[in-house]
Formats: C-alpha cells, structure tokens, sequence
C-alpha cells in the first residue's frame, strides 16, 4: 500500500532498519570527538544567506547552483545550511569564543541542503559529521584534525582508504601562482567547458577542481601550485608533511587537489575510498586563516573537515564492516484474558523502570499470535499472564529460543530477567 505522496527527489528517508549503521557512526564519532578534547556545537539549520556567498565564495557551484535560499517574512534572505564550518565561525565571532583557550576545538553532526545532482551516497540533504580547530596556525592543528578524521574511519573499520593532501598557498605567493595558471589555460579555453571558462575570469584556482571529463587532461598538465610557494608556506607543509609521517598516517601529495570553496588557504585535503572516481571523495577539508576575517572578524586562523555520513555507511556496506543491530524487546507481556489486561501493562511498567525493554500486547489476538508477534519483534523472553496466573499473582516466563519456561511472581519477573542478561 502506498500513499500519493514521496520523499523529495534527492532525499530519503532513514527507517529503523537503517538506524544501526547511523548510530554506530555517531557513536564512533563522538568517542573519537572526545579523545581528542572536541566539544560538541549545534548551529541553525538556516542563516542569512549572505554567510555563505561572502565565505563560501560566489563563484563556487555551491553559491551558484546549489544553495536553497528563501525570503522569510521580513525580506531577509535566508540559506538552508550547504556546510557545516561558516556557521560554526559565526558562533565563534557571536559568542566571543576568541577569549577561550585557544585553539577551540568544536566538532558537529549536521544535515546539509545542496540542489545537486542525486547519486548514490550523495542527497539534496545529506549528513555531515565535521570537526573545527579555531585560532591556531601552526600545522600541528592541521595534523590533530587530519587524524581525528582518519582515527575515525580506522575505528570505523574501513580499509584501503587513500589521504590525498596539498597546499594552495597564502595570499602572499597564491596570487603569482594565479597569473601563471591563467597563462596556461589561456590557450586552451576553447578545449574547457563553460564553467571553466567563468572560473578562468573569476576564480581560476577553481579550474583544478573541475569534474567534467573534457577538463581532465588539461587539470594533469597544469603547473603544481607547491612549486609556487613561499618560504612560509612551504615551512608549513613540510612540517605537517613530516608531523603525518610521525602519526603513522599515509598520504598522497596531489599538486592539483583545491577542494571546491574559497576560503581554504595553505593546507587542502581529501579521502578517497577505493571506489575512486569524481564524486567518491567521503571526507575532506583544509585551513581557512581567512574566514573569520571574511565574517566580520579580526584575523584568526582555523582548520577542519567533513565526512558525509551518507557516503561514509555506503563505504561501510560495500566493505561488508558488521555494525551492531539494534537492540529488540527483551519481554513480550501477552494476554490470554481480559482481566489481565492493566495487570499486563502494570507488569511492562514496572519491567521498564528496571531498565529492561518490553513490550505489552495489544488488541485482540490469541495466544498464538501473540508469540507470532513477540517472535516477530526478537523479543527474548514472553511473559504470560492468564488467569490461572492472575490468581497466583505470578506470569509464566517463556524463552522463546528453546520453550523453556517457568512460573515468577509478579514482582520478581524483571529481576529474573535482569539476572539472566547479566549472564
């Protein structure tokens, strides 16, 4: 039976068969969260849109083509949050987290709202679990953050993950490597697409972030940025280079990896699962020194990441990683009369305050049924209550696994269980 209406395209809807996976990832990610001294932020699920096209960048596709924008009621243009570390740096600015020790470490498990292209892992509102390390320059933070991320896929159990990184300079040598780029494309615009040919006047760094087939082997040819750096952030990536090595992270230099939003300076990075290819990336992030700057702030460094979380249980699924299920009723409560009724909700009740899932049968079905239904659910045990048991003022206890069973007072139902759990 169906209705008339759906979810949304490019949305879904996370049913309780699905929770085991989503649970099991938050839980993991807010264990590794706490190991590293992270404490929890929840921002707005909109903004004034207007933080996001000044930080994220109006040349990005998520500026451009992506974002859900809407007038509320007084004229004020407000965004759907498309990513997750522009409102946590206008917490930061409103509530003068700039007079707390530094850096201030604040991790987040969000939706997120991009019009994109539906595909798989990927959702017009999707999830996103990120980390943020702010006021802070020094490539040690850039190093706790790549390892949060990866100590979480590690706990996570996924395997042959590969961290690719980069370094996209600063606004002292960026602006050179920029002329250069440019130089090269200049040529060979007629061979790019559309977008690329907008990036190219706009926002040229963006042209090694194009996806399109047609641009690949232009991107391969272009000059690396790392051979345009300077002194100082050439001594940032070498040190973070060698502070990675020294945490037992592998990783990739890939001269040509920008990521897609504009406030990203010096440090850049992704992961990739196995299933590499355009869209495959499942976490990623970088250094953004110059955001809370952009936001009204004075200058203060920062660095964080994202991992879709959508992405990251695909990654789990295809690796066939066993997540632990969620938990069943421990106690069916079923009626063989009707006077046992509130006796029966009593009992399941008084079963719950000790800390035991139950279950109490409703309507009208014989007993059968009910050890169908309990049976059904995963439930463990069956108490029984019928009116022999009603007169003892005891419940029949049956192990659905084997048949056992035995007659328990009342009062002693959830103990009895509670003991046989503990065993």
């Amino acid at each position: 039976m169906t209705g008339r209406y759906k979810a949304p395209r490019g949305t879904q809807d996370i049913l309780p068969e699905d929770q085991p996976h989503w649970d099991f990832v938050r839980e993991v990610a807010a264990r590794i969260s706490k190991a590293f001294g992270y404490e929890a932020i929840k921002t707005p699920v909109f903004e004034e849109a207007s933080l996001f096209t000044r930080g994220v960048g109006e040349v990005t596709d998520i500026v451009q083509k992506e974002m859900y924008i809407f007038n509320d009621r007084s004229g004020l243009d407000l965004a759907l949050r498309p990513e997750g570390t522009a409102p946590v740096c206008r917490a930061y600015l409103e509530h003068g987290m700039h007079n707390l020790p530094q850096p201030v470490r604040l991790w987040y498990w969000t939706p997120i709202f991009r019009y994109d292209r539906p595909q798989a892992g990927r959702y017009r509102q999707h999830h996103q679990f990120g980390a943020e390390a702010i006021g802070d320059s020094s490539a040690a933070v850039d190093v706790e953050v790549i390892e949060l991320l990866w100590r979480l896929y590690e706990e996570l159990g996924l395997t042959n993950l590969t961290l690719q990184l980069n370094s996209i300079g600063d606004g002292k040598c960026r602006p050179h490597y920029l002329e250069v780029l440019r130089d090269y494309y200049r040529d060979k615009l007629d061979r790019v697409c559309d977008d690329d040919r907008v990036r190219f006047e706009q926002n040229p760094l963006r042209l090694l972030d194009c996806k399109q087939e047609r641009c690949q082997p232009i991107i391969a040819g272009a000059p690396p940025i790392t051979d345009y750096l300077c002194d100082d952030c050439t001594a940032h990536f070498t040190e973070l280079t060698a502070l990675l090595e020294a945490a037992d992270i592998p990783f990739t230099v890939n001269p040509r990896l920008v990521r897609g939003l504009d406030y990203y300076t010096r440090t850049v990075f992704e992961v990739i699962p196995p299933e590499e290819g355009a869209q495959s990336t499942i976490g990623g992030g970088g250094r953004y020194d110059g955001l809370i700057e952009l936001l009204g702030g004075r200058p203060t460094p920062g660095v964080g990441f994202a991992t879709g979380i959508e992405r990251t249980i695909l990654n789990l699924q295809r690796q066939g990683i066993a997540v632990p299920q969620r938990d069943r009723p421990r106690i069916y409560v079923a009626i063989q009369t009707p006077a046992a009724r509130v006796p029966a909700f009593r009992l399941a009740s008084d079963i719950r305050r000790a800390g035991i899932s139950a279950v109490v049968s409703t309507g009208d079905r014989s007993l059968k049924a009910q050890m169908r239904h309990a049976d059904a659910l995963g439930a463990t045990y069956v108490a029984i209550l019928g009116e022999n048991e009603l007169a003892a003022k005891s419940a029949t206890l049956r192990q659905l696994a084997d048949g056992a069973q035995e007659t328990v007072p009342l009062i002693d139902v959830a103990s009895r269980v509670g003991r046989a759990n503990a065993r």
